[in-house]
């Protein structure tokens, strides 16, 4: 994840100071240098850092804190809230005009994933907002992004516009709003032409879009992994376009992160979104008051829970809520249950959302192996019927015939069924504690 770095280095000052009874002002200067440190290294703005570490230490060294119960817990309160602040305070939304449809203009130079965040954003406007986007194809330069964009719209199952790459991109996006209109489109996405640099001509023909299509938003796409050249990109554009916010992609990658926490304050443009992977639906929308938490090592249970939310199905949450109370669990059921967690995303990453999952010695190394996943899978698969409702009566022979049907060793089938009994005792136990209660128990995750 992106500013693993950062975090581990702002957990580790942070620490020192949270249980301390008494925090001195020459406490503070030794935190905020090694802040500072941390911030340059994660490739922040030196301008952006300079006057965080300000704001933070004239708050920090107040009286309301320094003579506080807990100064180190309140120290830590104001690196939260600045840090917060930083990246734009709370959530930006995305526009919606009053007369549809909301014209959003992508922005962004060739190697950024502007195509692909095209394809993603409307994907997420359909799946979280129930919109109904039209994906415009007015990169008329590289003719693969024509087809890039069309091949995603026929996988998304979501309409694109193109006319080809010999009608100039003012008039494809002119005829692009106008069948919006027509066929009643909420949203219409133009994905425009990118360069390697930015130059004049692209400006101009940027400048043009804008002038007749006259969005309601305007992103600009940029690599986060490019670090402080994201920002000075963001400049430039914001400058002569005047951008509404930014999408960030690559955040989950080997980046320092310093792009999402400089751009705000350099530019005055939100982060929007921001890509957390390769997947269609691997685009979120930007909290900096969750990113904060997940940087100072709080977890993210906001995020952790719409995650759930958008992969759990509410019906067989509550169908399977009663069958662990009446203990008739089963492999199938497991099987499903699994399925929807992995929808969730990466283990790893879901379970460094948990508060306090940074106090876990050795969870920021931890590789959740996918496929020993998919050997437990592959184990469940290769049971019948009967075998998977009463585990009990899978033998010595039924082991050897499950193995080799789901191409493992009778160990690691040893292993899977133990583990199904000593969780479905827990379950027993658990379902014990609750009873007489309202609100019985509840499965991880549902």
């Amino acid at each position: 994840m992106a500013f693993e770095g950062l975090a581990d280095r702002l957990q580790s000052v942070m620490n020192k100071i949270r249980g301390k009874g008494k925090v001195t002002e020459a406490d503070v200067k030794e935190m905020m240098r090694e802040v500072r440190l941390a911030l340059l290294e994660a490739d922040v703005n030196f301008k952006v850092v300079k006057d965080f570490v300000k704001r933070v230490s004239e708050r920090a060294v107040g009286q309301e804190v320094l003579k506080s119960l807990t100064p180190g817990q309140q120290v830590i309160k104001v690196v939260k809230e600045e840090l917060t602040a930083l990246m734009g305070g709370e959530q930006s939304k995305i526009a919606v005009a009053t007369r549809p449809p909301t014209v959003i203009m992508m922005v962004g130079l060739q190697g950024a994933g502007k195509t692909t965040t095209t394809g993603k954003l409307a994907n997420l406007l359909r799946k979280k907002y129930n919109r109904k986007p039209l994906l415009v194809a007015a990169d008329i330069y590289r003719p693969a992004a024509i087809k890039q964009l069309e091949t995603l719209g026929k996988q998304l199952n979501l309409p694109v516009f193109s006319l080809g790459d010999k009608v100039s991109p003012i008039e494809i996006a002119k005829q692009a709003i106008a069948k919006a209109k027509e066929d009643h489109h909420d949203y219409v996405i133009i994905d425009t032409a990118g360069r390697l640099h930015i130059d004049e001509a692209l400006m101009d023909e940027l400048k043009q879009m804008k002038e007749l299509t006259k969005p309601d938003e305007i992103f600009l796409v940029v690599d986060a992994m490019t670090g402080q050249d994201a920002v000075n990109v963001a400049q430039s554009f914001n400058e002569q376009l005047g951008l509404t916010g930014v999408i960030l992609t690559k955040l989950d990658g080997d980046t320092r992160g310093g792009a999402a926490l400089s751009i705000k304050a350099a530019t005055n443009t939100p982060v929007k979104f921001v890509g957390m992977g390769e997947k269609m639906d691997a685009l979120e929308p930007f909290h900096p008051e969750r990113m904060a938490s997940r940087i100072l090592g709080m977890g993210d249970v906001l995020t952790l829970i719409e995650k759930a939310q958008a992969a759990v199905d509410e019906e067989k949450a509550k169908e399977l809520e009663q069958k662990m109370r009446t203990m008739s669990f089963t492999f199938d059921d497991f099987l499903e249950q699994l399925g929807q967690v992995r929808k969730m995303g990466p283990l790893d990453e879901i379970l460094k959302m948990l508060p306090g999952a940074n106090k876990i010695k050795g969870l920021n190394n931890i590789q959740i192996d996918e496929k020993q996943i998919a050997h437990v899978e592959a184990i469940i698969r290769s049971m019948t019927k009967e075998e998977k409702a009463n585990p009990e009566i899978i033998n010595a022979s039924r082991k050897k015939r499950i193995a080799k049907g789901s191409g493992t060793s009778v160990q690691e089938v040893n292993r899977l069924l133990k583990q199904f009994e000593e969780m479905k005792k827990m379950m027993k136990m658990m379902t014990t504690m609750t009873k007489g209660k309202k609100k019985g128990f509840k499965f991880p995750f549902m």
